[in-house]
């Protein structure tokens, strides 16, 4: 059975870092079978992530060849030509060369795992999976393959915030803020104009492993703004009305 369970405890990576995986990341689900690629991607979508399906290793080259995805969850067992084959393929060429793959597959026995993992996959996860495993799986490659950017520094509408130092400031003037409301902030920083739902914001910033309600976030979203009033940006931080949260 699939666990499609989102729990909410807290993680060892719900920071900065796990927000620079989130949000707008580009995943490509390369599955044959749609009731696994559909549960998959609804997962992932719910998580934050840009979600692109393939049927076959020849949707799924197309869909490289036309926008390089950010990681690519990639099974085995196809249509045509095999998973395996299509990772080497990818691994051979320079455009796709350090591009993320993680194989999910029923092919469970050791020998597998290490022909896989051989073969330049990422990492391996067998069927039947946790889809919060998966999520923690895919986070975890995307931390190693883009390091650089999770200290990047961000600035918005003269707003900037800087992970590396954890200062935040306008107009020269400092902002106090929370380690939650940091976090809440870099990560709306980080994807401008796009809404977000509270339960997004739940998985994006507190993390898929924390017990809390949703309207926690509504606490936190009006303690950002009391912080932003001080150098009078709070209006930077809009409520879609009926829906959440966007940085305008």
């Amino acid at each position: 059975m699939f666990d499609t369970t989102r729990s909410r405890r807290w993680s060892p990576w719900s920071s900065n870092q796990h927000l620079a995986q989130t949000g707008m990341s580009r995943v490509l689900i390369v599955e044959d079978e749609p009731a696994i690629a559909e549960l998959i991607a609804m997962n992932l979508r719910h998580a934050g992530f840009d979600i692109t399906l393939a049927a076959s290793a020849e949707q799924a080259q197309s869909e490289v060849d036309r926008i390089l995805p950010d990681l690519v969850i990639l099974d085995w067992m196809l249509p045509g030509q095999s998973g395996l084959s299509l990772a080497k393929q990818w691994r051979a060429h320079s455009r796709t060369r350090e591009l993320p793959i993680i194989m999910l597959t029923a092919r469970a026995a050791e020998t597998d795992k290490i022909s896989g993992l051989d073969g330049g996959v990422d990492d391996y996860l067998t069927k039947p999976f946790s889809t919060q495993e998966l999520l923690a799986r895919i986070r975890a490659v995307l931390r190693r393959k883009r390091p650089e950017s999770l200290d990047a520094a961000v600035e918005v509408d003269g707003l900037r915030i800087d992970p590396s130092t954890r200062r935040v400031t306008y107009g020269g003037q400092d902002v106090t803020l929370s380690p939650t409301e940091f976090r809440l902030l870099h990560f709306l920083m980080v994807h401008p104009e796009r809404v977000y739902t509270r339960a997004q914001l739940l998985d994006c910033v507190w993390g898929d492993h924390v017990f809390i309600e949703e309207r926690t976030v509504d606490v936190h979203v009006k303690r950002l703004r009391e912080a932003l009033s001080k150098v009078s940006c709070a209006g930077l931080v809009e409520t879609v009305r009926g829906v959440g949260y966007r940085l305008i």
